[in-house]
C-alpha cells in the first residue's frame, strides 16, 4: 500500500491524538518522534507532491499537562518540524490534570510554552482547518460552541464546496467507533449544519485501522487513534475494553486533498512503518447522498470464513479446563473483528461458558493464530468447541472451527 499515484494534492497534513507524554521518559516520546520522521520521508519521497503542510495534535498529547511534559512535547516538535509545516495543536482532559491550577493554569502554560491559541482557524493552501479546545474536562460549553458555530460560517461563506477540517478531542457521540463510551453531542447541532465538515477526534484510543473509526451521516467523522495504549468500544470481551497487546500501539492519519476539494485518508502504523492497506476515499464531502462510510455498512451479506486449511488445537487439558489454539479466519472485506468461542456439555447439549476475544486486528502484523485458556469445566465430562468468526458489521461466518475434549477425572 502507498499513497493513490492517480491523486494530485494541493495540501496534506498529519493527525495524532493520545500521545500522552509523560514526566520520566517514555516509549511515546520514541513514537511522536517516529511518526513526524515518518510523515516528512513519506512527503520527501513523494513525486506528486512532496509538501508536509501541517501537524494537527488532537488532545491528549501529555499525561498530566504538567510544565515538564509540555516542554518535552514543544523541544521534540521545535526539533523535528520544518517551518513548511505548520503546528495546530487542542488541550483536553489529560491536559488540565497537573496538581498546580487545573484548566486556567493548563491553558497559560500551554500558550507559554507553545505560543499557541487553544481555539484556532487558520487556512491552509485555501482549506479551512477549525480547532476547538475542550472545557471542564471534554466538554463544550456555550462560549466553545459560539466560537465553533462563528467559524463554521466564516469557512462555509468562503469555501464553497470545498470539505472543512474540524478537529476536537473527544468523538462527537454515535459516530465512530469508541464515540459511545467516548463521546460528547454538545457540538452536534452545530455540526450538522455542514455536512462537508472532515471531523477530526480522539479520546477513546480506538484503532484507526477499525473501518468503523471512518464514519458519514450528517458529516464525516474520523477517529485518530493513539501513540500510547488501545482500548476498544466493547463490552462482551472477556478480556474487556483495553485488550491483549494494549501497548502496541502507535498509529496516524495521513490525509491529502486536491484542488477540487477531493480527500484521500491513509491510515498508518508507526510501529511497524507500514499503511494499512485501505484509503479512504471522499470526492464531495458536501454530499451527504455521495457518502458510502455509512450505516448500509451493516447491511452487507459478507461473512468472515475459514480456510479448508484452517485448525482448532485443544492441549493443556485439566479436569476444569483446557487451552485450545485456532487459525485465524479470513475476510473478503476488511479484518476479523473478533470471536466467539462456545463450549457445549455433550451430555445435556447446553452451552456452559462462552467467551468472546478480540482478532487483534489492530496489530499491522496480526498474528496467524490464537489462543484461549478455558475454565470452571466440570471434571470427567465431554464437551464440544466452537470457535465462530465474527465482522465488523454483525455478521458471523457459516463455517465455524469445532474439536472435542474430555476433562480429566
Amino acid at each position: 500500500m502507498a499513497f493513490d499515484i492517480n491523486f494530485k494534492p494541493t495540501v496534506r497534513f498529519m493527525v495524532i491524538s493520545d500521545i500522552h507524554i509523560k514526566d520520566d521518559p517514555c516509549i511515546e516520546e520514541e513514537r511522536l518522534e517516529k511518526a513526524i520522521n515518518i510523515a516528512y520521508r513519506l512527503s520527501d519521497s513523494d513525486s506528486r507532491y512532496n509538501s508536509l503542510d501541517a501537524l494537527f495534535v488532537v488532545g491528549d498529547f501529555a499525561t498530566r499537562g504538567s510544565e515538564l511534559q509540555m516542554t518535552k512535547f514543544k523541544a521534540i516538535t521545535d526539533r523535528l518540524l520544518r517551518d513548511s509545516t505548520e503546528l495546530v495543536m487542542t488541550l483536553a482532559s489529560h491536559e488540565f490534570m497537573a496538581d498546580d491550577g487545573g484548566e486556567a493554569k493548563a491553558l497559560e502554560r500551554f500558550g507559554r510554552i507553545f505560543g499557541l491559541q487553544p481555539d484556532t482557524h487558520t487556512v491552509i493552501n485555501g482549506f479551512h482547518c477549525i480547532a476547538v479546545t475542550c472545557t471542564k474536562g471534554c466538554h463544550f460549553d456555550d462560549a466553545k460552541r459560539e466560537f465553533a458555530a462563528k467559524e463554521l460560517r466564516l469557512a462555509a461563506d468562503e469555501g464553497g464546496k470545498k470539505p472543512i477540517f474540524f478537529f476536537q478531542h473527544p468523538h462527537i457521540t454515535d459516530t465512530v467507533h469508541g464515540s459511545i463510551n467516548w463521546g460528547e453531542d454538545e457540538l452536534t447541532d452545530i455540526l450538522m449544519d455542514f455536512p462537508q465538515i472532515i471531523d477530526f477526534s480522539g479520546h477513546s484510543h480506538a484503532p484507526i485501522n477499525d473501518p468503523r473509526s471512518i464514519h458519514q451521516r450528517h458529516f464525516t467523522s474520523l477517529g485518530t487513534g493513539t501513540l500510547s495504549y488501545f482500548e476498544l468500544d466493547e463490552f462482551d470481551k472477556t478480556h474487556g475494553t483495553i485488550p491483549p497487546e494494549k501497548d502496541s500501539a502507535a498509529q496516524m492519519l495521513i490525509v491529502e486533498a486536491d484542488k477540487d476539494g477531493r480527500v484521500r485518508i491513509y491510515p498508518y502504523d508507526v510501529l511497524t512503518d507500514n499503511f494499512f492497506p485501505f484509503v479512504w476515499e471522499i470526492d464531495e464531502a458536501w454530499n451527504p447522498a455521495s457518502f458510502k462510510y455509512t450505516a448500509q455498512r451493516y447491511k452487507t451479506e459478507e461473512k468472515p470464513y475459514f480456510s479448508v486449511d484452517a485448525g482448532l488445537v485443544i492441549s493443556d487439558i485439566t479436569a476444569d479446563g483446557c487451552n485450545i489454539t485456532f487459525t485465524q479466519a479470513e475476510s473478503e472485506q476488511d479484518y476479523v473483528d473478533s470471536y466467539d468461542i462456545f463450549v457445549t456439555d455433550i451430555s445435556d447439549g447446553l452451552i456452559k461458558k462462552h467467551l468472546n476475544i478480540t482478532s487483534r486486528f489492530y496489530l499491522y502484523d496480526m498474528p496467524k493464530t490464537l489462543s484461549q485458556n478455558i475454565q470452571g469445566l466440570k471434571a470427567g465430562h465431554d464437551y464440544e468447541v466452537k470457535v465462530s468468526a465474527n465482522s465488523f458489521w454483525n455478521t458471523a461466518c457459516d463455517n465455524p472451527l469445532t474439536a472435542k475434549f474430555k476433562t480429566l477425572d
